[in-house]
């Protein structure tokens, strides 16, 4: 097998442990309601944090990796991010809030290095397939956390969770460190950053994968109390339904990143995810009181278009990036992404608190909307470049 691929396995098992935080904890927002005493908008704002962590870093943590590299990166990032998860475990939701904010400050340096780190050692023909992968892991992680971590916090109590997810994130760290390295001849990032972060065509893709990320945050933090709070299924079983739906979600965007790599595009498959996305949740939103398995068998493929998009703006924000500024270039499509995280929860929250619940899944389709209108089809200027176009193993 060759190395290139032991590099994506490492920098998919990085992304999905960072999800496991920034997105699957939503699987246990009712015990952490219980445990902290807080409100569904509260939860909402303290589930947030982690994603506020992640935006504020994540550029800073992108030119860091493009100048001294991923496995620096992600190692001290692994480490800190470890630290903090077990600071949750012992405060209060004061405590916590600050907590969770430092993991994702932390954890932001997965997000910019580990696609650095597959795109450097895979061709354009494959990339969109390495990266879907990559990005795969990222509901994978949320779909085991939705599958483990809700036993964990009711039979051991929410801190015993919180460790657990500090255990995986250290181990992840140490494998970081011990097997990733940059391909021959790989170019460091210099000072010239200021290029890339006025790119308008990564404006553009940036502000438009920010909105994509409404209905998304929006399916992945009010699925469980929707379906157990709205209409009634135990934790349990609306745990199970979320956890399907992260599981499906990570097939699509692997299936979405072979669909790219065939057609020659990632922004012509984004815009059509986009559309169908929109669709979904009206749908659900006019089947809020219809029976269970009607609402659920519109819910969940709902939620797997919400998930299989991501792949395709990452790698479309690295092949527009010049030679040796990847990591910086994802950093700054995903800050976007983490500010609409760290907002949607909380909007979604109260939205469907004080409003009602169909109307935050309509929000929720106007932002897809809004997001598609930005996208219009481009040609990457790094398509046919020689880096791009390489095959390293």
């Amino acid at each position: 097998m060759g190395y290139r691929w032991v590099v994506l396995c490492i920098g998919a098992l990085a992304q999905g442990t960072n999800a496991a935080v920034f997105l699957g904890l939503s699987a246990i927002s009712p015990q952490l309601r219980d445990h902290f005493g807080l409100t569904l908008p509260q939860v909402g704002l303290l589930l947030g944090a982690v994603n506020l962590g992640t935006m504020v870093a994540l550029v800073p943590w992108g030119l860091f990796a493009d100048r001294r590299g991923e496995r620096l990166a992600m190692t001290i990032g692994g480490v800190g991010a470890a630290a903090c998860l077990v600071g949750v475990a012992l405060g209060n939701a004061w405590i916590a809030g600050l907590a969770l904010l430092g993991a994702g400050l932390f954890g932001a340096s997965v997000n910019a290095a580990s696609g650095r780190a597959v795109m450097s050692w895979f061709s354009s023909g494959r990339r969109g397939l390495a990266m879907g992968v990559r990005q795969t892991a990222t509901p994978l992680g949320a779909a085991l956390t939705a599958a483990f971590l809700p036993g964990i916090a009711i039979t051991r109590g929410v801190p015993a969770a919180f460790v657990a997810l500090a255990s995986v994130t250290a181990f992840v760290a140490l494998a970081v460190a011990l097997l990733v390295r940059e391909p021959p001849g790989a170019t460091r990032g210099g000072s010239d950053h200021g290029l890339v972060l006025k790119d308008p065509k990564l404006i553009r893709l940036t502000v438009a994968s920010g909105l994509l990320v409404v209905p998304q945050f929006t399916a992945a933090t009010l699925l469980v109390p929707f379906l157990h709070e709205h209409r009634g299924l135990t934790v349990t079983t609306a745990a199970v339904v979320f956890g399907i739906a992260q599981a499906l979600g990570g097939a699509g965007r692997l299936a979405a990143g072979i669909w790219s790599d065939r057609v020659g595009s990632r922004v012509g498959p984004l815009r059509i995810l986009a559309v169908a996305m929109a669709v979904g949740f009206v749908l659900t939103a006019v089947l809020d009181q219809a029976p269970l398995p009607v609402l659920i068998a519109v819910l969940v493929p709902t939620g797997v278009l919400a998930l299989a998009w991501n792949g395709l703006a990452v790698t479309e924000a690295g092949e527009l990036a010049p030679e040796g500024r990847s990591a910086t270039a994802i950093s700054m499509q995903n800050t976007s992404n983490y500010l609409s995280a760290a907002i949607t929860p909380g909007i979604a929250g109260w939205v469907a608190v004080h409003v009602a619940w169909p109307a935050a899944m309509v929000l929720a389709a106007a932002a897809s909307l809004t997001g598609w209108a930005l996208l219009q089809p481009w040609r990457s200027l790094r398509a046919s470049s020689p880096q791009n176009s390489r095959s390293v193993s």
